[in-house]
């Protein structure tokens, strides 16, 4: 009875692999959820992606989001996206604008339209002393190679990570970092979906450091587990990760904590991109955290289970 106690101690305060089923079923339900959101929904890609025309104008006194998207609209450009940021004093203005015969052509009809916006925001604000703070043009073509390449270099990413881990630790430890890696993108764009947020060339960014952020997590936990299992080898893998986890578990949650809390003031105080990137890196360390006590370690319990060694 007191052999089976100190066991027990030993392990750890917390039973995090016997909750391993629960939390397995919430990351397939999460998952399979943002498949289906980006299958159905689509990606509301931004103009580094789809191509178009941003248009950054800054007031010096307060101007409501539909009195400028009324004065735009007049316009009749086409679909026109009309974005606020800061208190109401500055707004970004997006639209497609229309295809020529010509690339020529097109760039007449696209200065031509930026013209028109320009000259309905002097005039109607006049007394709000509109001032152009930018005005950037991606075409469709460069667009469309923008959004192969970051498709592209998240699955290299992916690839590299996955030899590295297999060099690094071992066959079984690299399938759990990779799913990790993927269960972290894929609902971290699912959440942008769902909320309707815009992704772009500075998402897509957030979203690699991400990946890195949760391989560091993840990669802090193989190597705690190698090491109990150098000191505890004669016991099976469950109660390995769940000492390993335990073990560092101070470590985790003060470092995320403090990451988390560093984008959350970006996120509640800053504007427009910054604020996307920061709503972006906040949900990645929730998950990337969850994904590397509930996704990663149960992984290896798996591929150690499948080489044969006893998980008891």
């Amino acid at each position: 009875m007191a052999n089976k106690q100190n066991t027990t101690e030993s392990s750890g305060k917390y039973d995090f692999v016997g909750k391993v089923g629960i939390f397995t079923a919430v990351s397939v339900i999460l998952v399979v959820l943002s498949i289906v959101f980006l299958a159905v929904r689509g990606i509301n890609y931004g103009i580094d992606f789809k191509g178009g025309t941003e248009f950054q104008v800054k007031f010096d006194k307060g101007v409501t989001i539909d009195q400028v998207r009324k004065s735009v609209d007049d316009l009749k450009l086409g679909e026109v996206g009309v974005q606020s940021l800061g208190d109401n004093d500055e707004f970004i203005i997006r639209f497609q604008g229309k295809q020529g015969a010509s690339d020529k052509e097109t760039n007449e009809i696209l200065n031509q339209d930026i013209g028109k916006i320009k000259d309905i925001i002097t005039t109607t604000f006049a007394a709000n002393h509109p001032e152009v703070r930018r005005v950037d043009t991606v075409g469709p073509q460069v667009g469309a190679e923008l959004k192969r390449n970051g498709l592209l270099a998240v699955f290299y990413c992916l690839l590299v990570i996955l030899i590295y881990v297999a060099l690094r630790f071992d066959y079984k430890y690299a399938p759990g970092a990779v799913f990790c890696l993927f269960h972290d993108a894929i609902i971290t764009l699912g959440i942008f979906v769902f909320v309707g947020k815009e992704v772009n060339v500075p998402i897509m960014a957030a979203i690699l450091t991400l990946i890195g952020y949760s391989l560091n997590d993840t990669i802090v936990v193989f190597d705690r587990i190698r090491e109990t299992d150098s000191h505890y080898h004669e016991k099976g893998y469950r109660f390995i990760i769940n000492k390993a986890i335990n073990d560092m578990l101070h470590r985790t949650l003060i470092t995320s904590g403090t990451v988390f809390t560093s984008a959350l003031c970006l996120y509640l105080f800053s504007g427009g991109t910054v604020a996307d990137i920061a709503f972006a890196i906040c949900i990645g360390i929730i998950f990337g955290t969850y994904s590397s006590i509930y996704v990663a370690a149960p992984i290896v319990l798996f591929m150690d289970k499948l080489s044969g060694k006893k998980a008891a």
